[in-house]
């Protein structure tokens, strides 16, 4: 890192204990800023993320997980046996110097292990200690395994994704995770910076299933408010039409028009201008009370032109539009370029590959790849060496 680009989080030491994807993404939010996390993995196998494919060959003809790559770039790699005592010993030891842990194994883990908020907390007092799960550490499902889409199941969030009389669809990202993520990243400097004002430490219990439903405010509200249950509405929007994608004469567009202004936009674009004297749709929420018959008269209409046709009008009119474009589309795009959200990276086999910056920009910080993404127990001796001055590593 150079001398000129010293970044946020510089000084802060973080124990990562994270398992494919919930903890390291928190992990590689708090490196991409700057703090010195150091990832515990298992010896021989580490994080099962090393695993999954695309698998990379680098010069000599060996591979690298481009999925693990993504979301633990920036990161130091130990290595430790839990059920050996020695190397408990090293990680209390490391625990003494470090600022912050996270962990994403199942509840219970690791307090029995000897490696838990209650066993850190008696060396550091003023540790944060963050715990990712599915669902959280009490409550009868909280021994249960949990991946991304069996949380989305739980949360209701699959209730309301996809097509109205559909298979349920879960979002085509794991969102369950990293909402998780996010939402510890943000607690976990949420208390840091009152650890540093008071000497008091925290623990932090981060649920994937708490995060969901915390992202699900307009339709927990809608429930609340209405007593209704919210529905799967494909591409349109429960309080706002038209809101949707269209399909044109060769391929489907978005557009959201979300005002009274804008649907008069719309329907003067498609020569229907008399619609918005309509009483079915003369305001925003009639017009999403009566959304299907909306669309059944504008459809006919997108049709007769291209998609390019449409979004170029909508542009024109100021109604807000968009492509539906596919991941190569969208990370080759112009806006992506000026955003300077792709960036190179070697990986340790040196085999070159891209990856997507942090996405935030902030004045005096400019985002790097300062540590590529670590080999297996890469930094055992120098981990210990730099936090603990002890230059055999784990043997001490």
């Amino acid at each position: 890192m150079s001398s000129q680009n010293v970044k946020p989080l510089s000084g802060v030491r973080v124990l990562e204990f994270g398992q494919i994807a919930a903890g390291p993404f928190v992990g590689s939010l708090l490196a991409d800023l700057g703090a010195d996390v150091v990832k515990v993995e298992r010896p021989v196998v580490g994080d099962g993320l090393r695993a999954w494919p695309p698998l990379t060959a680098g010069t000599a003809g060996d591979v690298f997980s481009e999925n693990f790559a993504s979301i633990n770039r920036n990161k130091r790699s130990i290595t430790a046996d839990f059920k050996n005592k020695n190397d408990v010993k090293h990680l209390k030891n490391l625990v003494t110097v470090c600022d912050v842990v996270i962990e994403n194994y199942r509840p219970g883990v690791l307090p029995r292990l000897g490696l838990g908020y209650e066993d850190f907390k008696k060396i550091k007092p003023e540790l944060i200690y963050c715990s990712v799960s599915g669902f959280g550490q009490i409550g009868e499902n909280a021994t249960k395994g949990a991946f991304d889409v069996t949380v989305q199941a739980f949360s209701g969030l699959m209730s309301v994704t996809g097509e109205t009389d559909g298979n349920p669809i879960k979002c085509g990202v794991p969102v369950g995770d990293f909402c998780a993520g996010l939402y510890a990243a943000y607690a976990i400097l949420a208390r840091l910076m009152q650890a540093r004002q008071t000497g008091q430490g925290a623990y932090i219990d981060c649920s994937m299933l708490g995060s969901l439903i915390g992202i699900s405010a307009l339709q927990t509200s809608e429930f609340f408010g209405t007593q209704n249950t919210p529905q799967a509405l494909g591409s349109a929007h429960p309080r706002n039409a038209p809101y949707q994608a269209f399909r044109s004469k060769d391929e489907h567009f978005v557009i959201a028009a979300g005002n009274d202004r804008l649907w008069e936009e719309v329907a003067e674009a498609v020569g229907l201008s008399y619609l918005t004297a309509d009483p079915r749709f003369k305001t925003q929420i009639l017009r999403a009370q009566n959304q299907k018959d909306l669309v059944s008269l504008l459809q006919p209409e997108f049709e007769k032109e291209t998609a390019k046709f449409w979004l170029d009008e909508m542009d024109i009119r100021g109604v807000p539009c968009s492509p539906i474009n596919t991941f190569p589309e969208a990370l080759n795009s112009d806006q992506i370029k000026s955003m300077d959200l792709v960036h190179p990276m070697t990986l340790p086999n040196n085999a070159k590959t891209k990856t997507t910056a942090f996405p935030i920009k902030m004045t005096d910080f400019d985002f790097e790849i300062y540590r590529s993404p670590p080999s297996l127990g890469a930094h055992n001796e120098e981990v210990a060496d730099e936090w603990l001055k002890m230059p055999d590593g784990m043997a001490q």
